[in-house]
């Protein structure tokens, strides 16, 4: 029960300042997903490290972080796109740092540097893209996206924990079901109705291809990590959250929906 209550406070917190500093202002945004780059980048490369590898932190966590906010000035404070391509001569720097090293596997060590800023920094560099999305400032898409990621693995939880029999993908995550997987769209699909009543910056059959892309990429994210983190006999990635490990363990997900979500709706609109 101590866990149980663990848990429902550290999500119900989380939940909060999430929403809290994403509606408020695009200030309060940049610093929330750029302080969420950061740590997220840290756990990746700290699980990493794990084993043989030694990957360029420090470079890896600049990168990503410089990426996320070269992506918010251009959005936000009208910062020509072309300084986008600062993040070029960025990447080259981890391949030139790693003559200076002398470390083993050289260019094992760049993989695994360069997957942090790709699987992590990427995608939170798009999310200025996705909330000013045309003109002004649209966190609603941001928060839509929460909230179908929310029940798909609500429904995921429940329909399993009921109804669950078939394995997804047993050789890295034993718990998930394809029953549990379908309980998840089903739910997704469901609050995509009412997300669209509130959320009009985009139509319901928007929301609803919305919902359908969280679902595929929502599971593939979580199973990516899962992937991951087995893959260094780990269970979490930190423990900064109580009872729901790290931040990479709360955004994984999200690092496989947005960048699919950004792809549509610039694509579309």
């Amino acid at each position: 029960m101590s866990n149980f209550w663990q848990r429902a406070i550290t999500g119900v917190a989380y939940v909060a300042v999430l929403l809290g500093m994403t509606f408020y202002h695009p200030l309060t945004l940049g610093i929330l997903f750029l302080t969420m780059t950061i740590i997220a980048c840290n756990e990746f490369y700290n699980i990493a490290i794990k084993g043989e590898n030694q990957p360029q932190k420090v470079i890896g966590i600049i990168v990503a972080s410089s990426s996320f906010i070269l992506s918010f000035l251009v959005v936000f404070y009208n910062l020509p796109p072309k300084f986008l391509a600062l993040v070029i001569p960025l990447i080259c720097i981890v391949f030139i740092g790693e003559l200076y090293r002398k470390k083993n596997k050289p260019f094992g060590q760049i993989a695994y540097t360069l997957l942090g800023i790709v699987w992590v920094g990427l995608p939170m560099s798009l999310i200025p893209f996705l909330v000013g999305l045309g003109t002004g400032f649209h966190p609603e898409i941001l928060a839509g996206c929460f909230y179908l990621v929310w029940a798909n693995d609500t429904g995921a939880y429940l329909f399993g924990r009921k109804l669950g029999k078939t394995k997804l993908f047993e050789r890295i995550s034993p718990k998930k079901t394809w029953e549990g997987a379908v309980g998840g769209a089903i739910l997704a699909l469901a609050l995509s109705y009412p997300i669209a009543q509130h959320y009009t910056v985009i139509s319901f059959i928007d929301w609803a291809i919305i919902a359908i892309i969280t679902v595929i990429t929502g599971n593939y994210g979580d199973l990516v990590e899962s992937l991951y983190k087995r893959s260094k006999n780990i269970k979490d990635s930190g423990n900064l959250l109580p009872g729901h490990g790290g931040i990479l363990d709360r955004i994984d997900s999200l690092l496989m929906v947005i960048p699919f979500v950004f792809v549509y709706l610039y694509l579309r609109l």
